[in-house]
């Protein structure tokens, strides 16, 4: 039995912060991880992906947003402490 995904919207990707590993960002796209790894490993990734670490890789959730013709949401001064943390997860 499959279990089937929910469907990715611009709420849960906006939900995601500001970066998310490109296994995700692969998902959001609609590509398998698998694919999506190897894209980014030969430097085809349709959007940039940063190299945190040898093995950890992200990719930030605004260019994902604007390949898929959405504008990312501006950040207020006004945000909790926690929208300003910028440590990668």
């Amino acid at each position: 039995m499959t279990s089937v995904r929910p469907r990715w919207t611009v709420a849960r990707v906006r939900a995601l912060g500001l970066t998310t590993d490109v296994g995700t960002a692969g998902e959001i796209l609609g590509m398998g991880r698998t694919s999506a790894y190897d894209l980014a490993r030969r430097g085809d990734f349709p959007v940039p992906v940063i190299k945190v670490t040898r093995r950890r890789w992200v990719v930030p959730t605004a260019t994902l947003l604007r390949l898929l013709g959405y504008e990312p949401e501006p950040m207020s001064p006004m945000d909790t402490a926690d929208k300003h943390d910028l440590s990668v997860r």
